[in-house]
């Protein structure tokens, strides 16, 4: 149902290209425009809109110069409109946004911004999760708390294991390394780690995950409760492993 196409942008981003078999087409946080509209044309598509999980400068760089070049709308948090001056159409949790035939519910997953929002396209398996959740760890806690993080951990683990998870940055090989300092009699992990660490040096992508490696070897999406959580994310905002 869904097309989807990595973008490395900026240092460690990543844009997501998302193209329906109607032939719509969006992107989600585009950092910058030139690598976007590259690959876009490459594919002969056209982006017809902006999907925007929350207002950070490295998630919405590109907005003004697709815009400009496509006349692409764009769509976001509606409590951070006046944070991303683009904002077309604000969204807010459980509503549904369309990409031609395919619908994703927007989740309201606050914590590393106070209106963060996630695309969750439960027909077609995926959850676009900017940074909220990552391959083996959670976004820093800038504009809210760790009970507000652990809820969203909640929601993400309630979906089905085969959920594929397309995050925001390529933070996997530094967030693995955490994971097993705080869980180390984690064979899955430990498996998981090898596979990531030889995927890095070859120089490729680790993202997207799934909601089931995720389940079996994210510290945050296993944390008991937000005083456990609350425990990882400080343990892993001082970590230099």
């Amino acid at each position: 149902m869904l097309d989807i196409v990595r973008v490395p942008v900026l240092s460690d981003n990543y844009s997501w290209l998302v193209h329906d078999d109607t032939g719509a087409t969006m992107v989600v946080d585009p950092g910058e425009a030139g690598p976007v509209l590259a690959a876009a044309r490459e594919r002969g598509w056209s982006i017809d809109a902006i999907w925007i999980t929350h207002w950070h400068p490295d998630h919405t760089g590109g907005n003004a110069d697709i815009v400009a070049a496509t006349g692409a709308r764009v769509i976001g948090p509606e409590a951070e409109r006046a944070k991303i001056p683009t904002l077309d159409d604000g969204v807010a949790d459980g509503d549904t946004i369309a990409l031609g035939r395919s619908n994703a519910t927007v989740l309201h997953v606050p914590g590393h911004t106070a209106g963060h929002v996630a695309f969750h396209f439960a027909d077609a398996g995926v959850v676009f999760t900017g940074d909220t959740l990552f391959a083996m760890g959670c976004g820093r806690l800038f504009e809210g708390d760790a009970a507000q993080m652990f809820g969203n951990m909640q929601r993400y683990a309630a979906m089905p294991d085969a959920t594929r998870v397309y995050c925001g940055h390529e933070y996997t090989q530094s967030n693995g390394r955490f994971a097993l300092s705080v869980d180390p009699g984690n064979d899955a992990l430990a498996t998981r780690m090898a596979d990531v660490d030889r995927r890095r040096a070859a120089g490729e992508a680790t993202v997207p995950t799934t909601i089931g490696e995720e389940r079996a070897t994210n510290p945050f999406l296993r944390a008991a409760d937000a005083a456990e959580l609350a425990r990882l994310r400080s343990g892993k905002d001082a970590f230099k492993g």
